[in-house]
């Protein structure tokens, strides 16, 4: 189903009433409350909101579900960010009194925990990507982010042995992967920095041509990362992109091999041009330098795959336990589009433009609905406590946006069955025989 068209001026008027019906609080704190085995733990997370008229507010906390829930409907936040549980209670400098103020000792006010997040932007691929540059996206480029998804949560759940992974849309032209068992929250900086750096291939600014260079052996990780972009590459790029189609983005591939193989493909690309036939000749070309060469380690038209393909991760938003990173079920206020989890059984399919737009979710739930009537209104009244929380419920199952939070609902029930096997394995360690 296409999103409704969206209109950033609408979204004062749109953002109160997706906040008081829509936004799904009770999966959001049990998600960040990790079952309360901690103590203070949602207690002492930050929150950062971005106003109306771009004012920015860092170093909010909340003690409770329902004491965010009020705040989020009073201030009406164009964008949330989640930080660092900090090792105490982050209030907001304007409201805080002095007496809280110094209750803190100087120099004891730190970072303490945060998930282990990555931040992969559309942007960063504008070097090797045709059909759209900065902040434009299309159902051609959006591949790259499928490719990313699948090299990089195979790494962690296969390399370091993660679990608990959350891959989220970020609303416009990116993705953000959420990290969140125990053992990742709690990793150093120079931890974080490590796995960052593990994860990464792609190296070089603007003035580096050739930015993935691969040396005999293969690492394996380098390897499971290529039987994914092999399996995407032939379609995505050579067909794709044509990156072996227009004289301009050939040399820009060409320029990647040696003099020699340059040469030969410049006569072979003046009577064929079939690119799919280009790339065959030119990876023939490489294998025969390979088995001719006393040299060993001649991976060209694989640093080619992996530099058109590779996931290009932004290296700082992972290594910093205080860095902020948009929230899940955030509205991107240019797109109207809401950050909504991503189911991976259904990853090839999945479709950014599909995404439901806050313009959507409140036109659905503004129509009226058959079997809606007396009965649910009784069942409110009868106990008014849970009723806030039954109509939320009943609201977001109206609209687009329920099979985004039954993502959320998945994922948060996998954690708490690990939870629980924890617990008892504990328990049984704990045990006298």
């Amino acid at each position: 189903m296409p999103t409704l068209d969206y209109d950033p001026a609408c979204l004062p008027d749109l953002l109160p009433l997706y906040y008081r019906r829509l936004f799904p609080f009770p999966q959001y704190y049990r998600w960040l409350s990790y079952g309360g085995v901690s103590k203070n733990y949602f207690q002492n997370r930050e929150f950062s909101f971005t106003l109306k008229d771009d004012i920015y507010v860092r170093y909010q906390s909340f003690s409770t579900q329902n004491e965010l829930e009020k705040e989020m409907q009073k201030t009406v936040p164009y964008k949330i960010d989640i930080g660092a549980v900090y090792s105490h209670r982050v209030m907001h400098l304007t409201t805080d009194t002095p007496s809280q103020h110094n209750t803190v000792k100087s120099g004891t006010f730190q970072a303490l925990e945060k998930e282990l997040v990555f931040d992969i932007d559309m942007t960063d691929y504008d070097d090797v990507r045709r059909c759209c540059s900065a902040a434009d996206i299309c159902s051609k480029c959006w591949t790259l982010m499928t490719i990313a998804i699948r090299i990089l949560d195979r790494a962690l759940r296969e390399d370091f042995g993660f679990q608990h992974l959350l891959w989220v849309y970020s609303g416009r032209r990116g993705i953000h992967c959420w990290v969140c068992d125990d053992a990742a929250r709690k990793l150093s900086v120079a931890a974080r920095s490590a796995v960052a750096e593990y994860l990464s291939l792609v190296k070089g600014g603007e003035e580096t041509v050739r930015k993935v260079v691969l040396s005999d052996p293969i690492h394996p990780f380098i390897s499971h990362s290529l039987t994914v972009v092999e399996r995407y590459f032939p379609q995505y790029a050579i067909v794709g992109q044509d990156i072996l189609g227009s004289m301009e983005s050939i040399d820009k591939v060409l320029s990647l091999l040696p003099e020699d193989i340059r040469k030969e493909l410049n006569n072979f690309n003046k009577n064929e041009k079939n690119p799919m036939k280009r790339w065959d000749r030119l990876c023939a070309l490489v294998e025969h330098k390979k088995s001719s060469s006393k040299k060993s380690g001649q991976y060209l038209d694989k640093e080619i795959m992996l530099q058109y393909c590779y996931p290009r991760l932004d290296v700082n938003v992972s290594k910093g336990v205080n860095h902020l990173l948009k929230s899940p079920f955030s509205v991107h206020p240019k797109t109207g589009r809401i950050s909504v989890p991503i189911d991976l059984k259904e990853l090839d399919t999945f479709d950014p433009f599909e995404v439901p737009t806050i313009s959507l979710i409140c036109e659905e739930l503004e129509k009226p609905r058959p079997d809606e009537g007396e009965e649910d209104e009784i069942k409110d009244k009868e106990n008014e406590q849970d009723a806030g929380e039954r109509r939320r419920i009943r609201d977001y199952k109206r609209t687009s946006l329920a099979k985004y939070v039954k993502v959320l609902d998945r994922f948060l029930e996998a954690m708490a069955r690990s939870r629980k096997g924890e617990m008892l394995r504990k328990s049984d360690l704990q045990k006298e025989f």
